[in-house]
């Protein structure tokens, strides 16, 4: 069963009580990981395990516990029996609700570390109380964490559907085409080209499946379905090495279970 998390912005006034604190240095992940299953610190306060965060943002609260970001020195000592970890790394190994939070987390460091200045006429900026967002004194710009918004699509025909292999993939891993929104394009429009720019084939009959915050680094995946209408495959090199059509009961290694990727090839299976 899910832990139910309500996001806020003001921090609770008494801070007697224990908080899951996510911590960073850099983008590696504070952790105690014990053989699978990795561990968040949950603790009153940093300094109880002798680390003084350069900033911290409160973040919510799940089960009515305080959840915190921080950011750490860069020369930060480690406490024993405790190491860093890219978010990568801890994919399945956290438990999935803190996972998603740590996602949620380092976001928000990013987007403090990164705008401690205005961007138009550098005075340091304002943190405002009771919104995610920071305000220049001087010229007013407000800025709010970014998000960068990708479509990922399941293609499908018949009872097969289009997976591809990206550079960056682990050895033997396909997954289904994904891409970045560009500025004055919809959704579906995204979907069309990226499908046509990576694997040169037309798609018909597109539908929304769902979405997932995905913090590699500040995007937001929305889940797509399409069915294949014209042309054959014509891979583009730089973004792929492979793609082809696999019939739902031969597929190679996939993604894990986690992603929305894995979660619309498993719903393709189900429903095909």
């Amino acid at each position: 069963m899910h832990r139910i998390f309500n996001p806020g912005i003001a921090p609770p006034v008494q801070t007697s009580e224990p908080a899951w604190w996510f911590a960073f240095v850099g983008n590696q992940l504070l952790v105690r990981q014990e053989e699978t299953i990795g561990h968040v610190p949950y603790l009153i306060s940093l300094e109880e395990i002798g680390l003084t965060p350069v900033r911290t943002q409160f973040l919510g609260t799940l089960d009515d516990q305080p959840c915190y970001s921080a950011e750490l020195p860069k020369d930060t000592l480690l406490p024993d029996g405790m190491s860093l970890c890219g978010l990568r790394e801890l994919y399945g190994i956290l438990d999935e609700d803190l996972f998603m939070l740590s996602g949620r987390a380092i976001q928000i460091v990013e987007w403090d570390r990164t705008h401690l200045y205005c961007g138009h006429c550098a005075t340091p900026m304002t943190q405002l109380p009771h919104e995610r967002a920071k305000r220049c004194p001087s010229c007013g710009l407000v800025n709010y964490p970014r998000l960068s918004p990708a479509i990922i699509v399941l293609v499908s025909r018949g009872e097969e559907l289009l997976l591809a292999r990206a550079h960056r993939f682990p050895p033997g891993m396909y997954s289904i085409l994904a891409g970045f929104v560009e500025p004055g394009e919809s959704l579906e429009e995204t979907v069309v080209r990226e499908v046509r720019e990576e694997v040169g084939i037309e798609i018909t009959d597109i539908r929304y499946f769902g979405s997932q915050p995905w913090p590699f680094p500040n995007s937001l995946m929305i889940g797509f379905t399409a069915t294949y209408a014209d042309g054959d495959i014509t891979i583009e090199p730089q973004e792929l090495v492979d793609a082809g059509w696999f019939h739902k009961h031969n597929l190679p290694k996939l993604p894990p279970p986690l992603s929305i990727a894995r979660k619309l090839i498993d719903w393709f299976i189900a429903t095909h």
